[in-house]
């Protein structure tokens, strides 16, 4: 099955060969998402919270693109570079799945730039 890329036009350029999201059928399938700005500055850095509204901002812009709500969010994959930031990205995740919340795990990583803290990759289906 073909797929259809996703890759709104506001945001910077990525910083990798990839597509923000690509459509498949009815499931959106997106990147995992950092707080990243034009040249992949890091966004706010030491702050987890502004970096996970960030990250989620773009993942909502990302799925309005392809024609689909927070709502239509069935998974996401976290990844945060301490635990210590667990509880200040749970409350700003909360605002953005305030209904039915969809499944996830999240997981302690390094990510690609030291100044990240939060990356989220997210699957919606658009049915």
């Amino acid at each position: 099955m073909p797929f259809e890329a996703i890759n709104p036009p506001q945001f910077p350029t990525p910083i990798a060969p990839y597509s923000t999201a690509t459509k498949a059928g009815n499931t959106l399938y997106i990147s995992g998402i950092l707080a990243l700005g034009e040249g992949g500055t890091v966004l706010h850095v030491g702050d987890a919270a502004a970096q996970a509204r960030a990250v989620l901002e773009t993942i909502k812009t990302t799925v309005e693109a392809a024609g689909g709500t927070m709502a239509d969010i069935a998974m996401n994959h976290i990844f945060l570079k301490s635990f210590g930031d667990y509880a200040a990205f749970n409350t700003v995740y909360a605002e953005y799945f305030p209904g039915t919340k969809p499944a996830r795990y999240c997981v302690q990583c390094e990510l690609v730039k030291p100044d990240c803290l939060v990356e989220i990759a997210s699957v919606a289906y658009l049915g």
